[in-house]
């Protein structure tokens, strides 16, 4: 009832442009050495879309930091790369960056190249739906879209602002309702493999290294990950998949996907599940 009602609080906040959230702390739970991580991860996502969407944060790492189970090594990790993932990077996060660095007296002009399908996909639903549907049936959505962010003139201040103020409506984009989904389920996932199988825990919170940056690296990332899930993590922690050494076999895949081999990830998946039945 407590993430229901977190959530829905979080919501509203955005919708009504004011987030009078108290800045959350570190939760309870957390070992003394990995409190200055969350602490400064806590202060990004604040800055990336406001308190309440840190107490979210907070929130979600609650849920491991209490439990005997999670060591710091493993709960550093998932500090870490959640937060990560909930930063995600989109057009309206390169103005914040730009407006950051300029406030700093580091003001930069730069281009940034983003898919045309990232570019929809960070405007509210009701806007951004259809036009993501109009670039399917086109086949524009590996579109690429070069984006220029000056913040060295006034006027590209200016504009850098209105960009960066389209945060107040992230919360409704298709974009932040697929990441949502993904950090959800990867903290599933590393659950259950604490549950069923804990020597590959870490190496399934691991498996977020795989998703990086934006365009069609982080497309590719994103699709490997499914795979390896779908593939090799979900049915070897269903108990559908004998695999012998789940974290050797998650390790292989996360090294090919980062490498940007995904051709060899749709070859590893298929020969991993053949060698796991053959010995079972």
């Amino acid at each position: 009832m407590n993430s229901i009602a977190d959530s829905f609080r979080f919501l509203l906040s955005d919708l009504t442009g004011v987030d009078d959230c108290t800045s959350p702390t570190v939760p309870d739970g957390v070992p003394e050495a990995l409190r200055p991580v969350v602490a400064e991860a806590i202060a990004a996502l604040i800055a990336y879309q406001g308190p309440s969407y840190a107490e979210l944060y907070v929130h979600r790492l609650r849920r491991f930091a209490r439990r005997r189970d999670v060591d710091a090594v493993l709960l550093g990790l998932i500090a870490r790369e959640m937060a990560r993932r909930m930063c995600y990077d989109d057009p309206i996060r390169i103005a914040q960056h730009h407006l950051a660095t300029a406030h700093h007296g580091d003001a930069v002009a730069a281009r940034h190249r983003f898919r045309l399908d990232e570019l929809f996909g960070a405007l509210p639903g009701k806007v951004g739906r259809p036009l993501l549907m109009g670039c399917e049936r086109a086949g524009w959505t590996h579109l690429p879209v070069s984006m220029r962010f000056n913040a060295c003139s006034g006027a590209g201040r200016l504009r850098l602002r209105l960009e960066a103020g389209l945060r107040r409506w992230r919360l409704f984009s298709a974009r932040y309702a697929s990441e949502r989904a993904w950090v959800e389920r990867w903290l599933h996932m590393i659950d259950r493999g604490l549950t069923k199988q804990p020597a590959a825990a870490l190496a399934i919170a691991g498996t977020a290294a795989m998703i990086q940056g934006s365009g069609d690296g982080y497309r590719r990332g994103l699709a490997d990950w499914h795979a390896l899930i779908d593939g090799i993590v979900k049915p070897a922690l269903d108990g559908v998949l004998p695999v012998a050494d789940l974290a050797a076999a998650i390790g292989e895949i996360v090294a090919l996907s980062r490498d940007g081999a995904s051709r060899q990830v749709a070859i590893a998946i298929p020969r991993i599940r053949e060698e796991a039945t053959r010995g079972a």
